[in-house]
């Protein structure tokens, strides 16, 4: 990615904080990091001042953060974060500076506190995350490029899909190949069969694959550090009255999802558009989470949607779709897709089908 994308969230990230009176930040949460400079190791700090923008790590990132950080003048030394940052005198007495207030511990608090006794620091909430909720064209690239090479594995696993195959076997193929494919998994792997496809977020298990199961796949790349993620449900060998009858409704509901999602619409609505499909069919006490989620550096980001959102869509949010059933001690169906909003319509990147498939 090109130094001006960072120098302009660099900068957009600095205007952000003079509307609300802030004199500077202090970011200390790695999705944050990676979205702001560049940065993908596992410890760094960054601080914004009017006038610098700093980035603190120790030894062991000399390299990497010379090759990745990009826009922010960088401290490189033994101990603390707090340390280096108050031997280099990078932060004056008297300023406003803002803290992660959802990324940081009560302890971490009070170090702040004690170490830099004569700066005001302000607790906020979520102004890189949201930020990050609304795509620019590098990222969007990369979530289709991830969303592909999730069809297209799935598409290469499905004659895997047969009796007396386990739910590791599936699960451990798919982090292979997308391990070959990709920077990797995008999450573990969710493959679920016959009752287990009734527990939303199942473990994958040594158990096999039997006639009349439903098999839930939730699984997909990563790409570039962009998140895919897709579900589809398919039944082994054959299909009766209840599998069709459950997998309409939630393939219904999912749809409803998709037609309504466009840029002005209140998260909270999509989601009563999908639960309402279901609930209407008599099976609304079976959907037990929520409608979705925004996709980005992590898995699940901003905008949630669910029946407490409180976010409207906007142009470019790229979000999940994924209602589902779960009947207990018999089986459930899920089916997603990731859509990118868009003024009046939005765009469904997976290209996987959705109607039913039968092993």
């Amino acid at each position: 990615m090109s130094e001006h994308v960072f120098l302009r969230r660099q900068d957009s990230l600095k205007q952000k904080l003079s509307e609300q009176n802030l004199s500077g930040m202090l970011i200390s949460n790695l999705t944050n990091i990676r979205y702001l400079c560049g940065f993908t190791g596992s410890a760094a700090s960054c601080l914004i001042t009017p006038d610098e923008a700093y980035f603190v790590s120790d030894g062991r990132y000399e390299i990497q953060s010379k090759q990745q950080v990009k826009g922010l003048q960088r401290f490189i030394d033994f101990g603390s974060h707090l340390k280096i940052i108050k031997d280099n005198n990078l932060i004056q007495n008297g300023l406003k500076v803002a803290f992660e207030g959802d990324h940081i511990s009560v302890n971490s608090y009070k170090k702040l506190s004690e170490s830099f006794p004569n700066v005001h620091w302000e607790s906020t909430s979520m102004i890189l995350e949201q930020m990050q909720a609304v795509k620019d064209d590098t990222e969007l690239e990369a979530i289709r490029t991830a969303v592909k090479i999730t069809d297209a594995i799935y598409t290469e696993i499905l004659p895997m899909l047969r009796v007396g195959v386990t739910e590791k076997e599936i699960a451990n193929h798919l982090v292979l190949r997308y391990r070959q494919e990709s920077d990797g998994e995008a999450y573990h792997p969710i493959v679920a069969s016959g009752p287990n496809s009734a527990l939303p977020h199942a473990i994958p298990s040594n158990r096999v694959f039997q006639k009349g199961d439903f098999i839930l796949i939730d699984a997909a790349a990563k790409y570039a550090g962009y998140h895919a993620d897709m579900t589809r449900t398919s039944v082994m060998g054959s299909a009766d009255d209840k599998h069709h009858e459950i997998y309409t409704i939630v393939k219904g509901s999912q749809q409803s999802g998709c037609d309504a999602a466009h840029a002005g619409v209140p998260c909270i609505e999509i989601d009563r558009i999908t639960r309402d499909y279901i609930t209407k069919r008599g099976y609304g006490k079976y959907y037990n989470h929520g409608t979705g989620h925004g996709l980005g550096l992590e898995i699940h980001t901003e905008p949630r949607l669910s029946h407490l959102s409180k976010e409207i869509l906007q142009e470019n949010n790229v979000v999940t779709i994924e209602p589902g059933i779960y009947l207990p001690n018999w089986g459930g169906v899920r089916i997603e897709d990731d859509l990118i909003i868009g003024k009046e319509n939005s765009e469904i990147l997976n290209q996987t089908t959705k109607d039913l498939v039968i092993l």
